[in-house]
């Protein structure tokens, strides 16, 4: 019994499998016909077949990738028709349409139709069991073919034994271009097919002298029919003509563009990249000279080491002589043939000779010392100094369209910083000090005396503003000097230490000398308002203010009317490098208004009038007169006197007449009288013209005169 049960299993499991067997064949026909129309030409299935692999396929010529194509089928069955599965080849861009006589159409959107390696039609029923995924029940296998053209236009047919040459081939479907990046072997021309830059390329190296013909044979990656109607992957050959000449000198690019020339450069050597040159030997020397005839002199020599993955070679050269790019190419060579051409500079190291400074209104010199906040042209003389990255540790460099750079001279603009607390700036070239440098300096110029006050009792004045005599009515106390330490360095502009010398003479009214005295050197030091006021300061700086007095033997409260104080204030030159400086005088004058005298005087032939009396008296004789006196002084010049007088005092009527005439009256008189005397400097006998009056103590009476009269200076 259990036997029985055994074998109906086993037949229903082999039903049921030969069931799913029977639903699962895949080329049960759906359809009548099947064709597609690329543009005009239509390829039918059953009539344009080929058979590829023991596969029958619809082949069909396409000119795009992305081409459009128009279906049409006819089902095998009146009805619906059969679905067409998707596929990632192509797009259905409408759906199936019917047509007359039971046809279908619609549109397809192939996608890439030269990389993609199978493309079919899968078609489906209309309808599957519920839930069932759509399976495929008949497949067209398609076989697209295309038509690729190569063509090259050549400019020069001209070749060059072992240079390579590059032309560009012009392709009417690139990616249907099978490279392989392989160069042939052993022809007259041998060359290669790249794909650089979406551009096809045909690389040529010759090896034969002569005229010769390449032909480029190139395989496609989609076939073609070919004459008896046979697939073929080969396209048409192309044929170059060409004609080979002897080798000429190719250029090869230097990594470096300029070398060290030095001890260690001609003995050790250094690492030297260039261009491949396609036939240099490894391990071999190479001469490097600056001519290609024979016979010239060895600049440098080039060991090949290695191939890079660049298409450079890695090289050792060690160089013997100098060679600038301007003075022409250089010729490596192989014995005394000349195989290629490069350039590069071969130099000394960088090194400075001299250093000159130009500063602002001088000329150039080897006076290196500058002040803080100077700006300055440094010129830098030597060999080599374009290959120095020369800066100034401590100081900036201004960029200026003036300076001047060459191998021998370079010139820099260069400004210390005022905040600088260095004493020497050193030129560095890139990290490594050099012997050469320049020395900071506090800033000592002369300044404009405006900062030098003077006080003499009228109050502080800066001594700039007294040009000419200064006039003074009252006694002069003292003569101070104060200065204003923070007007020295201001706006940036510094001035530093001021150096003064202060010659002091006194002379009395007639200009004789009475005191002399000289003040060697007076420092006065800037303010704290200076940014350098910290660098200034020193145990000669002038502090507080100085008085005249302390160095004058006859004090200025003591002096006389008319006096004259002459001060002169200037720079030291000597503290300056011998820059002259600034220099300003003052004069005080001790002015009066009035002078008081005793004044001798002897009147001559006066008129007198007696009170009482109608008529002048006869003119009198030599009189005596003795006078307590005024003197005016002219206001605006020094000690000079106004030609008028007044004083009061006694006069001895025709004193000196010694005539024994009874009508010659004597008498002792008190006068005031005024005196119009002519001003003459130098006169010593004058005669003045004497106006007024008074009273005769012996006639007890008034009376007027009126007379000249003679004076004597002594």
């Amino acid at each position: 019994m259990l036997r029985k049960y055994w074998l109906i299993l086993l037949t229903l499991l082999l039903a049921a499998g030969g069931a799913r067997a029977q639903g699962a064949a895949p080329n049960t026909p759906l359809l009548r016909s099947l064709s597609l129309t690329f543009d005009t030409v239509r390829y039918t299935l059953g009539e344009q077949m080929l058979t590829v692999a023991g596969e029958p396929r619809l082949y069909f010529y396409y000119h795009n990738d992305d081409q459009v194509a128009e279906l049409r089928l006819v089902p095998l069955r009146p009805g619906r028709p059969p679905r067409l599965l998707p596929s990632p080849e192509f797009v259905v861009q409408d759906s199936l349409v019917a047509g007359p006589g039971g046809e279908y159409r619609g549109m397809l959107h192939f996608r890439n139709l030269t990389g993609a390696p199978f493309v079919r039609l899968a078609f489906a029923p209309a309808a599957d069991s519920a839930g069932q995924p759509a399976r495929a029940q008949q497949l067209v296998s398609l076989l697209p073919l295309t038509r690729t053209t190569l063509d090259l236009r050549l400019t020069s047919p001209e070749l060059f034994i072992g240079e390579e040459k590059v032309l560009e081939i012009s392709t009417n479907n690139l990616a249907n271009v099978r490279v392989s990046n392989e160069w042939t072997k052993n022809q007259d021309i041998d060359y290669k097919l790249t794909r650089e830059k979406n551009g096809l390329f045909l690389h040529l190296v010759p090896n034969t002298l002569g005229p010769h013909t390449v032909t480029v044979r190139a395989q496609s990656e989609r076939p073609r029919l070919d004459g008896a109607g046979r697939l073929t992957y080969q396209l048409p050959p192309l044929s170059l003509a060409f004609n080979v000449r002897a080798s000429r000198l190719r250029f090869l690019t230097a990594e470096r563009k300029d070398v060290t020339y030095d001890e260690a450069g001609r003995s050790q050597g250094t690492e030297f990249v260039l261009d491949d040159g396609h036939n240099f030997e490894l391990r071999h020397t190479y001469r490097i000279e600056a001519q290609q005839e024979p016979g010239g002199a060895l600049v440098a020599e080039l060991f090949t080491r290695s191939y890079l993955s660049n298409d450079r070679v890695l090289c050792q050269l060690r160089v013997y002589n100098t060679h600038r790019q301007a003075d022409g190419y250089l010729y490596i060579k192989d014995g005394d043939v000349a195989k290629y051409i490069t350039n590069f500079d071969i130099t000394p190291r960088p090194t400075i000779t001299t250093l000159s400074v130009l500063h602002r209104g001088g000329d150039w010199g080897s006076n290196t010392t500058i002040n803080p906040g100077e700006t300055v042209d440094v010129r830098l003389e030597g060999e080599s100094l374009l290959k120095g990255r020369y800066h100034f540790d401590g100081a900036n460099i201004i960029p200026s369209d003036s300076s001047t750079r060459s191998e021998k001279v370079v010139i820099f603009r260069v400004q210390v910083p005022l905040s600088s607390v260095r004493k020497r700036i050193v030129v560095f070239d890139a990290s490594t000090p050099t012997t050469f440098g320049l020395t900071v300096k506090e800033a000592q110029r002369p300044h404009p005396l405006s900062f030098v006050q003077v006080n003499y009792g009228n109050g502080a004045r800066p001594i700039t503003q007294l040009n000419g005599p200064v006039l003074y009515d009252k006694t002069i106390p003292d003569v101070v000097f104060s200065f204003n330490a923070n007007a020295i360095d201001e706006s940036g502009i510094l001035y530093g230490r001021q150096y003064l010398t202060m010659d002091v003479r006194t002379v009395d009214e007639k200009g004789n000398l009475i005191d002399q005295r000289t003040v060697d050197q007076l420092v006065v030091c800037p303010g704290e308002s200076s940014p350098r006021y910290a660098y200034y300061q020193g145990n000669d700086c002038q502090v507080g203010n100085f008085s005249l007095n302390s160095i004058l033997g006859r004090k200025t409260y003591d002096l006389d009317a008319w006096y004259r104080i002459i001060i002169t204030v200037r720079d030291d030159a000597r503290q300056y490098g011998g820059t002259k400086g600034y220099s300003q005088q003052i004069e005080l004058v001790l002015r009066r208004h009035v002078n008081f005298d005793i004044s001798v005087s002897f009147p001559a032939g006066l008129l007198t009038k007696y009170a009482g009396e109608s008529s002048y008296n006869s003119f009198g004789g030599i009189s005596l007169a003795t006078l307590a006196q005024l003197s005016f002084y002219a206001p605006d010049r020094i000690n000079r006197l106004r030609p008028y007088r007044i004083g009061a005092g006694f006069v001895a009527l025709n004193a000196f007449n010694l005539s024994n005439n009874a009508t010659v009256t004597r008498d002792l008189g008190i006068v005031i009288l005024g005196s119009v005397v002519p001003i003459r400097t130098g006169a010593r006998l004058t005669f003045p013209l004497y106006l007024g009056g008074g009273y005769l103590l012996s006639a007890g009476k008034p009376f007027l005169l009126f007379g000249p009269g003679i004076g004597v200076t002594l």
